[in-house]
């Protein structure tokens, strides 16, 4: 980069400015993402001779390992952001196989003449009127006739403005809590006028979700529903009548409608059972509050759509029909009632934004998730502007963004800093509200005698102010591997088998790694890496180093396990399958082949090598197993949930596991295979955390048994005053 212009080039229409990190078209800005930005500066400042991808690679993601789809998918940002092809104009030249050049001509531009001259009065960029009209000379008297005139039309501009600079100073953006009950206060709505949330609090022993309304400025609980269910989404309608909410039960989810003032609540249609009881199902209303835009099938075997719900009937109409296995969801309604945005999904937390007519046609895709996955979309109230949370999965962001509707690249919104959850805009676009989470998970472990038997009281090991989860023993159980994000990011750690001297093994940027597995000799650990919206499966030194990555395809796959020979690593695919599989590859990469054929997830290979134990997910409990010399699988367990979180593990003598009748009492359990029965070993007082992350291990000796648990539980509604 040239000392004397500063890093500003000019192409075309053009102007790249790399100090302040501005692209403009004739003096327009134009929104680029980070990654986009970076990599269009590579090529400019190279522009004229080949970039080769490694090259670019290092440049704009040193020290972190991305897929070669993602350059490519910033490739065709900057393409779309440029014009290029538009009109016979050409900027960058693909290479095959080798990598991209600029073509078009660039010059560089010293910031002094930047500062002087803008883009549109270069030399070639005159306006029309300019050329059309040149100035023309005054007459002398006629400036003495005009000078009286425009000195008075002078004085009363200077005071007009002064007087308006005094009123449209903007007023101070504050940050206050809006709750600080206790326990968890989250999904708020706003009332019609702004003055009033409706939110969902369980209660100060946190066993029972209900609405209440609480007035800004006012410290008075209106507590809207009792029922012992869990209601949970409450959306208040246009005309400040109604609030919506859905209520969960073991085989729906119900939508309600109730009286903001409070009343007898009205069942209006049920809704399909949902993955995780974790998570709110977003509803919209249309202006008129006539209608509500939800996620709905009509059959249990179909991924969901978009439909609408008629408030008084109850009638159901569909919006969109899904294109991919994960389906529609997240829908909201445009200000002016014509318009339904909401989420497609293309993989596993990977969400694309799209609009569609409220009176059906063809989706427009907005905003294709690559570097973000966009969650809960919301309209500013002009209708042109979306915001949403950029989400990359667990341990994600979770920063507020902006992309206009007619599509384009997202911003992030600097006003807000903060790490959003649950969040919702006032209608009149003043004020923001967002659940913020006060959760804090650490690893614990106990000691065990000869019998199973809690031989001493449970005692944290690993523990910080932010996620710890994951943790695994290692062969010889000296040590023990884990993810944490007390770095910043989910990274993988590694610490001796009391907590003690953890070591950060990874340091990615803008990719989260997870469960994390030892090979059987201790010498390696692999892990899943979620990039770019793709997960697949990489390898690391237990020491530390570069890692490598195993899979390549461009499905979703996680969880890896390591054979006892160490000579084969299973993973949890989507490859080629409808249904997520257990698929099984070389540990030194190669040809995968597939497992199961009725559904895999989690897995691990017992320990004598003949079989491969696994679940088939969140929604089916059980534990599963399959010789793995090929043959039927069998259902090994099958004791209440066992097996429907990621708490479980085989041993020679059994399956260790965790289960939950009340969330609040979490038992810790044993089954042995000789006896074919299931012993308690422990009640927990506090919750185990069912987040996605694995949870229990248990020693090679059988002397310590490691679970992580929800240490600190709770979360306050926050609320900014004067968001814009």
């Amino acid at each position: 980069m040239s000392q004397q212009t500063n890093g500003i080039y000019e192409f075309g229409s053009f102007r790249l400015d790399a100090q302040e990190r501005l692209l403009q078209r004739d003096g327009a800005t134009i929104s680029l993402t980070p990654k986009a930005f970076d990599l269009l500066l590579a090529l400019v400042e190279r522009h004229g001779r080949l970039v080769d991808k490694e090259e670019l690679f290092q440049t704009v993601w040193p020290d972190t390992i991305v897929e070669e789809s993602n350059l490519s998918s910033n490739i065709a940002l900057i393409r779309k952001a440029l014009g290029d092809g538009a009109n016979g104009e050409r900027y960058i030249e693909t290479v095959p196989k080798r990598g991209y050049r600029f073509v078009a001509p660039v010059q560089e531009v010293s910031r002094v003449d930047a500062e002087q001259t803008p883009l549109a009065t270069f030399p070639g960029h005159e306006s029309q009127a300019e050329v059309a009209n040149p100035r023309r000379r005054f007459h002398p008297l006629l400036w003495v006739l005009l000078a009286p005139g425009l000195l008075m039309v002078g004085y009363f501009a200077t005071v007009r403005w002064f007087g308006s600079r005094v009123s449209d100073v903007a007023p101070l953006l504050t940050i206050s809590p809006f709750t600080t009950l206790p326990g968890r206060e989250s999904e708020p709505a706003f009332s019609p006028d702004g003055n009033q949330i409706a939110f969902v609090w369980n209660g100060e022993r946190g066993d029972n979700a209900d609405i209440y309304v609480k007035q800004i400025g006012n410290e008075t609980l209106v507590r809207l529903t009792t029922n012992p269910a869990q209601d949970r989404s409450p959306f208040w309608s246009p005309d400040g009548r109604w609030i919506a909410f859905t209520r969960r039960a073991s085989d729906e989810i119900g939508l309600y409608l109730i009286p903001s003032l409070g009343g007898a609540e009205r069942k209006l249609a049920a809704l399909p059972p949902r993955l995780t009881l974790e998570f709110p199902v977003p509803l919209s209303w249309t202006p008129d509050s006539e209608w509500l835009a939800v996620s709905d099938k009509s059959s249990p075997q179909e991924p969901d759509g978009i439909w609408l719900v008629a408030r008084e009937t109850g009638e159901k109409r569909q919006l969109t029909t899904p294109q991919t296995k994960y389906g529609d969801g997240q829908p909201t309604i445009s200000p002016d009632g014509k318009t339904v945005l909401f989420t497609r999904d293309r993989a596993i937390n990977l969400h694309d934004l799209y609009l569609v007519p409220i009176t059906g046609g063809e989706p427009r895709q907005v905003l294709f998730a690559q570097e973000t996955s966009a969650t809960q979309p919301t309209w500013t109230p002009d209708g042109r502007t979306i915001l949403f949370i950029s989400n990359q999965g667990r341990g994600g962001s979770n920063d507020l963004c902006q992309v206009p509707v007619t599509g384009g690249a997202p911003v992030k919104v600097e006003a807000v800093r903060e790490k959003l959850s649950n969040f919702v805009l006032s209608r009149q676009g003043n004020r923001l509200a967002w659940a913020q989470s006060l959760d804090d998970t650490n690893i614990w472990r106990m000691e065990l005698d000869a019998t199973r038997k809690p031989k001493t009281a449970p005692q944290q090991i690993i523990t910080s102010t932010r996620i710890d989860v994951d943790a695994r023993f290692s062969p010889d159980g000296k040590k023990i591997a884990f993810a944490s994000n007390r770095s910043g990011s989910l990274q993988i750690w590694v610490a001796e088998s009391d907590g003690q001297h953890p070591v950060q093994l990874t340091f990615f940027k803008d990719s989260l790694p997870g469960s994390p597995r030892w090979s059987p000799d201790g010498r390696q650990i692999a892990f899943d890496l979620r990039a770019a919206g793709n997960k697949d499966i990489y390898v690391i030194s237990a020491e530390g180093g570069k890692p490598r990555r195993l899979t390549t395809e461009s499905s979703w796959e996680g969880l890896p396990s390591w054979s006892r020979d160490g000579a084969w690593i299973y993973f949890c695919s989507e490859c080629n399958s409808s249904d997520q599989q257990i698929r099984k590859m070389p540990a030194g990469g190669g040809q995968a082949v597939q497992i199961t054929r009725n559904g895999g997830f989690d897995n691990v290979e017992s320990p004598d090598g003949q079989f491969l134990y696994f679940t088939k997910g969140y929604q089916i409990p059980g534990i599963w197993r399959i010789p793995v010399a090929g043959g039927e699988e069998t259902l090994a367990l099958n004791h209440h949930n066992a097996g429907k979180w990621r708490y479980w593990a085989v041993k020679e003598q059994g399956i260790y596991f965790a289960t939950a009748e009340t969330p609040e009492r979490p038992l810790l359990e044993f089954f042995s295979f000789g006896a074919g029965k299931v012993t308690l070993l422990a009640t927990l007082e506090k919750r185990i955390s069912y987040s996605g992350f694995a949870g229990l291990d248990v020693s090679p000796d059988g002397r310590w048994l490691i679970w992580q648990q929800l240490d600190q539980e709770g979360s306050d509604i926050m609320l900014m005053e004067n968001f814009r």
